[in-house]
């Protein structure tokens, strides 16, 4: 057994199932006759943007904050988020009276700061192009001795979101292919992880912004990539790069990683609105990109897709569907 393999194990992902019971929403898997068309398969969407707080993040959140000490609950927890894990953090830490402080970006999504604010965390913004949010986080948690919880390098994190993968394959069954969304890779590792467990002949794709392709660098150089600030409408992966738990397990478990473009991502975003009839944001879409336009092709499989989240902030509509 490997070390990493002891950071997290299968086991860890069905303990996380348990904990999030009845407090996790069981979110919905969705199916469209028209994508089963375009596509030529038998495409199932896991919709993590009716999961509470808007996301997938959630999952990590509450599994993580579940298992502090009684002495680490009390003194509070700090994260670092562009607003899904934010919200994940500041409602897990709600539920369990915990007090919870935000480091976000100032140009995080309105929706996701307001949100973050109405969970009850205290956040602090900051500039991207002065500091990181690492440094800034790892600053203020040595001054205020609060735990550090980071948004996807974190084994219990990953755990909580392999917890989505899992209640797929329990109402689905077999799959041929998983695709999922990447950004720091704590989803697609909880998922991949336990696919490869129970399906183990499914291939697993990750996906990502062309414009933030640190994941798929890393994956194919073996190398571990940074990608600085990138400018890309999928907030949820602007993230500098793989963790050093997730990147491993990327390696390990994912069966290739591909990039879709930020044209692409728009027009599956409309797409999902108008024929799921259901909201979802640019970084949530990118998995039903990769298929939707054609850079992941797979007929006659049985294909799990997963919408990561459906936090949009309305009020940049117009301007974002303008560009198609």
């Amino acid at each position: 057994m490997t070390s990493r393999d002891k950071l997290i194990r299968i086991a860890d992902i069905r303990a996380a199932a348990k904990r999030l019971e009845g407090i996790a929403h069981r979110t919905p898997v969705l199916t469209s006759t028209t994508v089963n068309q375009i596509t030529k398969s038998q495409v199932f969407f896991k919709c993590e943007n009716f999961q509470r707080t808007g996301s997938f993040k959630f999952r990590g959140a509450y599994n993580s904050l579940s298992q502090l000490s009684e002495s680490q609950k009390q003194k509070g927890v700090l994260t670092f988020s562009s607003g899904n894990h934010a919200q994940g953090i500041a409602l897990a830490g709600k539920l369990l009276n915990i007090p919870t402080t935000v480091v976000m970006p100032a140009n995080a999504p309105a929706v996701k700061q307001t949100a973050t604010r109405g969970y009850g965390a205290q956040v602090i913004l900051y500039n991207p192009k002065e500091i990181t949010r690492e440094e800034l986080a790892l600053s203020l948690a040595q001054e205020k001795d609060l735990k550090i919880i980071p948004p996807f390098d974190h084994p219990h994190i990953i755990a909580g979101q392999g917890t989505t993968a899992l209640e797929l394959i329990q109402e689905i069954g077999e799959l041929d292919l998983l695709l999922v969304c990447c950004g720091g890779g704590g989803l697609i590792s909880g998922c991949s992880m336990i696919t490869k467990a129970l399906l183990p002949n499914c291939r697993i794709i990750g996906v990502e912004p062309a414009q933030a392709d640190d994941a798929t660098r890393s994956f194919y150089s073996k190398t571990l990539q940074i990608v600085h600030n990138p400018d890309t409408i999928a907030d949820g992966a602007r993230t500098p790069s793989l963790g050093k738990i997730t990147f491993p397990l990327v390696l390990e478990y994912v069966d290739d990683i591909v990039t879709v473009s930020e044209q692409a991502i728009i027009r599956t975003m409309l797409f999902i609105w108008q024929r799921l009839k259901i909201v979802a944001e640019p970084t949530g879409v990118l998995a039903a990109a990769a298929l939707l336009e054609g850079v992941v092709k797979n007929p006659g499989a049985k294909i799990g897709v997963i919408i990561s989240g459906g936090n949009v902030d309305l009020a940049n509509l117009e301007k974002l569907f303008s560009q198609i």
